[in-house]
């Protein structure tokens, strides 16, 4: 296996106060896919003890997931179908970020586009790093209510069905296998310890 000069027991390359000791040094950097809003690089590194590596990875813009909660305590919920997987999948709301756009106007260009929903309350959960062995992708997560149905209007080939159900129905298909999606785990979890108070978010 191919070595490179840093290592962590090399005298002429210490690791710097306040610096991960366990940080990769980029050694080169090679685009090898740009697609429509996934990019996709293949970099070699250098790891802390000297060993030579490749690294893949996609680069993401980022993501918001909007938990929207209607005035009974129900969520809204979506039903899409997912292309790597092959079948439809059970999710709470989300979409990407535009070039410049914030967290928050996303949410709420999103929410109104994907379910025809708009909300007055928009409260700040905090956002997770959904996928770290192979993207930078980050999910940032609202809790969105006060809703009022608009009618919504999605994007040319995004068919979705739009339903509600009880936290609780959405746990127990969480248990049973029967929701698999991460982001709507994390947003299922984070949305009981909201409701009971328990939750304080991170600064923005």
């Amino acid at each position: 296996m191919p070595w490179c000069e840093r290592s962590v027991a090399d005298p002429e390359h210490p690791v710097a106060t306040g610096e991960d000791p366990l940080s990769e040094q980029t050694l080169t950097s090679r685009l090898a896919y740009d697609g429509v809003f996934l990019r996709l690089f293949v970099d070699t590194v250098c790891a802390p003890d000297g060993h030579v590596a490749t690294r893949e990875y996609v680069r993401h813009p980022g993501a918001v997931m909007m938990i929207p909660v209607l005035d009974d305590g129900r969520v809204v919920l979506e039903r899409q179908f997912r292309y790597p997987l092959g079948h439809s999948m059970i999710e709470f709301p989300a979409g990407k970020l535009e070039r410049g756009e914030a967290p928050l106007a996303c949410a709420q260009r999103e929410l109104l586009e994907e379910t025809g929903y708009e909300a007055t309350e928009w409260d700040y959960l905090g956002g997770f790093h959904n996928a770290i062995g192979y993207s930078d992708e980050k999910i940032v997560a609202y809790v969105a209510r006060g809703l009022r149905h608009k009618g919504g209007r999605t994007d040319d080939g995004e068919v979705l069905e739009v339903f509600n159900a009880s936290l609780a129905e959405l746990q127990d298909w969480i248990r049973a296998g029967r929701v698999t999606d991460v982001k709507t785990i994390v947003g299922a979890y984070w949305l009981e310890r909201f409701l009971a108070g328990g939750w304080n978010p991170p600064a923005r």
